[in-house]
């Protein structure tokens, strides 16, 4: 992850920021405000952001992940970092051990790393979860050092900590927070957005109408290699490829991107046993399923 570019690009009424922030690309339409305001709130933007990356990132030396990378120990998590954590732990049971903050070290060995070598070496399965881990918040106490990744769920939460930061702004009721994909809109009134084809990134598959909801999307297309993509299963050491893509619809963003995670590893049915969502799946096939009420005309 990848601190903000020092400046936002405004539209011409100033109602959007778009910039460049941990690896991926923003886009932020809000109430209109002054430019003075706008960009006040785009540097307490860009400070929140930094203070996410500078815990959770493992793609720099000097994080709080990184220190853990090196050492056992215990170490003392943001008054925020519970939800999340919880989140992993759950989804740590119900997907047998398949989506772990541990995953770290296999992506680095598959060619995921600081460097963006996209060069594999000799992955190995990673140490179960709750053995290398204990969290009693705020404290994370690692038995071992590893690598850990939060990445199947953090950058939907990160949006909804700037959600939230957005929804304390003066004069700002309606937004739309886009991250990489990973969407957060909130205010009284809806909003569209276009579901992109897995095989042709220029055209879409359907359209997505939300209210005060997330949408969060996941697609191996985006970042391929050796076999390898963004999802790589820590017990079968492959990326899974009977999913071309998946979306999901949730409350929050944090959820909503784990879960698109998720589905991955466990079909849907299961999942809804223990959470409330909506989902669309593009199979390997392109066969298209989703859930009955997910909020999209498809084309």
């Amino acid at each position: 992850m990848q601190s903000p570019k020092s400046a936002p690009r405004l539209s011409p009424d100033q109602s959007v920021l778009t910039f460049e922030a941990i690896g991926t690309q923003w886009k932020i339409e809000l109430d209109a405000l002054p430019k003075k305001a706008l960009n006040n709130l785009f540097k307490v933007i860009k400070a929140r952001i930094a203070e996410f990356d500078k815990v959770y990132s493992r793609f720099r030396k000097d994080s709080l992940v990184a220190d853990m990378a090196r050492r056992a120990g215990e170490y003392e998590l943001p008054a925020d970092a519970e939800p999340m954590i919880k989140l992993y732990d759950k989804l740590y049971a119900v997907t047998d051990g398949r989506m772990t903050p541990a995953i770290g070290d296999v992506l680095e060995a598959a060619g995921y790393d600081a460097d963006y070598s996209l060069k594999p070496g000799e992955v190995e399965s990673p140490p179960a979860w709750p053995d290398v881990a204990t969290y009693k918040p705020p404290m994370l106490t690692l038995n071992q050092p590893v690598c850990l990744d939060f990445g199947a769920a953090g950058k939907g939460y990160l949006v909804d900590i700037i959600a939230d930061l957005l929804t304390d702004t003066e004069g700002v009721e309606q937004f739309c927070i886009n991250a990489g994909g990973d969407i957060v809109c909130r205010g009284p009134e809806p909003t569209r957005i276009a579901l992109e084809h897995p095989e042709h990134p220029a055209l879409g598959i359907g359209v997505v109408t939300i209210t005060n909801m997330s949408l969060c999307g996941s697609a191996g297309n985006r970042r391929q290699w050796s076999g390898y993509h963004h999802v790589i299963d820590p017990i079968k050491l492959v990326s899974p490829n009977h999913r071309k893509a998946v979306w999901v619809v949730a409350e929050n963003g944090l959820l909503a991107d784990g879960l698109s995670t998720a589905l991955y590893f466990v079909e849907p049915a299961e999942l809804a046993k223990h959470f409330t969502f909506e989902y669309a799946i593009v199979n390997e096939d392109m066969s298209l399923n989703y859930s009955p009420n997910f909020p999209a005309e498809f084309f």
